[in-house]
């Protein structure tokens, strides 16, 4: 059986993003290994804490969780590369007990949001885009180090290469000793001696940059891709963060999309909806199929072409295409027009009001 992560986390099955990442701060805190040195099924815990966050904190995942397909994990970690870059993700720097995690953390570059825009096409059956957006970029001239070209840097002389030291704060309880991030050397554990000209020292300059992009097939508009590893760049041996990717598809006049569905709208005359017809009705990879009106159609009927729509995101197949039917009622009949109705009334039992003619003098 399917393990219940809303149970895992405590939270109800209608809970907002925000809901589940508070729970899942809550129970970091709780859960972690070094909240629980002698608890040594604390680790495992911990790791289905954060197996069930990383499921429900992505919608693309929670929503197939929710229709209870299966949800590869594999990859589940793939993109934070450890817990606790899944930790920096939730708490920051800060982690779960209020201190840095670990005295010798790398900067890390900051994660980038972009969009692009596709068309519904492009959305069903996926493509490749290109992505633009502004950012920090390594320093071509020292290679992110920070130094001047042909100068090393050193060992930080005032936290020895921890990138943090020991803060001693008094308080009503007395002294609290505390570990906050190297000021000289902002967490690096390193200085140099003379910085970069371009850069100034931070490894890194702002820039433009272009990422191409694969968008798979069956995306929607609010899906967000995560490409790990090409945001920010950061300097001084740390990591670059993460880009997220938003995608938009565009409207598209012929269609109206329903989760992985197509609605395609036709218009009728009463006489072709009263006799039947067929009408042509266009896909979205090209092309048109013939559709049959039956006789008696009324107003909002339709009828499903089987795997015509978008395809499904993550797995086989596609969506239907629904062929739906308007009949137009006629406002403006010409004299001979009103009387064929008229007879058609008679003939059917029916009394419509016959319009007043004009006499012409």
């Amino acid at each position: 059986m399917a393990k219940d992560y809303y149970a895992v986390l405590g939270v109800s099955r209608d809970a907002s993003q925000e809901e589940i990442k508070r729970a899942f701060r809550r129970l970091a805190r709780d859960t972690h290994p070094d909240a629980n040195p002698d608890d040594p099924s604390a680790e495992a815990r911990f790791r289905e804490v954060a197996e069930a966050y990383e499921v429900l904190s992505d919608p693309e995942r929670r929503r197939a969780y929710d229709r209870g397909e299966s949800v590869d994990l594999g990859d589940l970690f793939a993109g934070f590369g450890s817990f606790d870059d899944l930790l920096r993700s939730v708490f920051g720097d800060v982690g779960p007990f209020g201190t840095r995690r670990g005295p010798t953390s790398r900067p890390r570059g900051r994660d980038v949001v972009a969009r692009v825009k596709v068309s519904l096409a492009e959305a069903a059956f996926g493509t490749e885009a290109e992505v633009g957006f502004e950012t920090n970029v390594v320093c071509s001239l020292c290679g992110g180090s920070g130094a001047k070209p042909g100068t090393l840097r050193s060992t930080c002389p005032t936290c020895g290469g921890a990138g943090a030291v020991r803060v001693a704060r008094r308080g009503l309880l007395g002294t609290v000793m505390s570990v906050a991030e190297c000021d000289r050397c902002r967490g690096s554990g390193e200085v140099v001696s003379e910085s970069c000209p371009r850069c100034f020292g931070q490894g890194v300059h702002p820039d433009r940059r272009t990422v191409r992009v694969e968008i798979p097939a069956g995306v929607s508009t609010g899906t967000r891709l995560r490409m790990t590893g090409e945001g920010e760049a950061a300097g001084q041996g740390g990591r670059p963060g993460d880009l997220y990717v938003t995608i938009e598809v565009a409207p598209d006049e012929r269609f109206e999309r329903s989760g992985d569905d197509l609605i395609h709208r036709v218009t009728v005359g009463i006489a072709e909806a009263a006799l039947g017809t067929k009408v042509e009705v266009p896909l979205l990879e090209g092309g048109t199929e013939t559709v049959e009106i039956p006789r008696g159609t009324q107003p909002g009927w339709s009828t499903r072409i089987p795997g015509r729509g978008t395809a499904h995101l993550g797995r086989r197949g596609r969506g239907d295409l629904v062929v739906q039917v308007a009949v137009e009622v006629p406002r403006d009949l010409t004299p001979e027009e009103e009387d064929l109705l008229m007879r058609f009334a008679e003939l059917r039992d029916e009394r419509p009001v016959r319009r007043r003619r004009r006499r012409h003098r």
